[in-house]
């Protein structure tokens, strides 16, 4: 097997795995990064959502060979617990949650809209995220958090 290599959360990786395996599979059970979660397997709910070269991007159903040589980031490469990064804080201060199992692909969706666009409009945030599915109903007060978070980083 081929050794695929591409950074993780910042720091480089190699992994030896079957190339067509899923990027999900290789972060939760070979690499113990488990932000990412297993929800449809088809790429279309946004609870496994990374950041692939600052794209928001499904690992369900994305082989390890796309992403040799590139720059992905997990939700767990966004803060930590002694810093979090501001849209984690503003979740919280929102109560931008529920059961929390598709928040950490929201979280993928909102970092890498306010990489390219660190002002977005409300309209714009919505957009973003439109592509990740909730069933608790925490939608309004999700896009108040990634916009609260996008005002405090303009602001620092």
């Amino acid at each position: 097997m081929p050794a695929i290599q591409f950074r993780l959360n910042g720091t480089a990786a190699v992994v030896d795995v079957d190339p067509d395996r899923t990027l999900l599979d290789v972060l939760r059970n070979r690499l113990g990064i488990a932000g990412a979660h297993v929800g449809c397997g088809a790429g279309e709910c946004g609870a496994c959502y990374v950041m692939v070269d600052g794209r928001a991007m499904s690992s369900c159903d994305m082989p390890m060979w796309s992403v040799a040589e590139k720059d992905v980031v997990t939700v767990e490469g966004l803060g930590t617990m002694e810093l979090p990064h501001p849209l984690q804080r503003a979740f919280i201060s929102e109560q931008a949650m529920q059961c929390g199992y598709c928040v950490s692909g929201i979280l993928i969706s909102a970092a890498a809209l306010l990489k390219r666009n660190p002002s977005p409009t409300e309209g714009e945030v919505r957009t973003a995220l439109d592509r990740n599915l909730c069933r608790c109903g925490s939608h309004n007060r999700m896009v108040r958090a990634v916009l609260r978070a996008a005002s405090e980083m303009a602001a620092s």
